[in-house]
């Protein structure tokens, strides 16, 4: 079995501090815990963090929440995907709802920067999902559609890489638990068949309310997990990677 991907965002919940001793207190679990060479974790924090994020996270591989379009030039508080490999990153996160709801993200910029991401050696985790509740056959559609969307600029330029597809349904961002055990594994899996028929070298993972009880439940389809709020207590990795465990015996 390859690695499951076990990640989070911390979004802008936590100050610098906050951050750098959950850092720590991740990397002392990934330390000890015996399924932690099972798994590729990850953490993405506010930007100015990721110097201490890389210092301190031991195994813990560190991402960034976005990325610009351009990789020099006169843009005014971006930051390049040049600049978040130098400082040590290995992914970045690429297509959130959150950035397209108020930031007015479009499928275009969406595009460009999952192509940034690329050219400068980053894996893009690219956020796609439906907006309204569907059953399966309709969300991976929905899914597919945003992922050729996502992936036609790099395409276009000739730059392929892999890639990580975060299924993140956009009615459970946020919500008490997350989508169905049933439904993720459907949609997961058509996502992960089209990929494949399209020699798209790609990790499918589930966010949206993700969190410790979920993996047990859809490993047989998933590459692992993207999680929100609920890792904010670091046992919460611990626990997952108790989940881990077995399904890497």
């Amino acid at each position: 079995m390859r690695p499951l991907l076990i990640g989070a965002s911390l979004k802008m919940y936590f100050s610098h501090a906050q951050t750098v001793d959950w850092v720590r207190a991740v990397a002392r679990i990934l330390d000890e815990h015996p399924a932690a060479p099972a798994v590729t974790a990850f953490v993405m924090p506010q930007y100015p963090s990721i110097p201490a994020a890389v210092e301190h996270g031991g195994r813990l591989a560190v991402g960034a929440q976005d990325l610009a379009t351009e990789d020099a030039g006169a843009f005014t508080g971006e930051v390049s995907g040049a600049v978040l490999a130098e400082l040590g990153c290995e992914f970045v996160e690429v297509g959130h709802a959150e950035r397209r709801r108020m930031f007015g993200e479009t499928d275009e910029i969406v595009a460009r920067k999952v192509h940034a991401a690329l050219r400068n050696g980053l894996t893009p985790l690219l956020c796609v999902g439906e907006a309204e509740r569907q059953d399966a056959a309709a969300a991976a559609e929905a899914c597919i559609a945003q992922v050729r969307s996502g992936l036609r600029e790099a395409a276009a330029a000739g730059v392929s890489a892999p890639v990580v597809v975060a299924y993140e349904p956009l009615w459970a961002i946020g919500a008490p638990e997350p989508a169905g055990a049933d439904h993720i594994r459907g949609v997961c899996a058509l996502l992960s068949d089209h990929l494949e028929q399209e020699g798209v070298s790609a990790r499918v993972i589930y966010g949206g309310s993700a969190g410790p009880g979920l993996l047990t439940q859809i490993a047989d389809s998933v590459d692992g997990l993207f999680l929100g709020r609920f890792a904010h207590d670091p046992e919460a990795f611990r626990e997952i990677l108790d989940e881990v465990r077995p399904l890497a015996a």
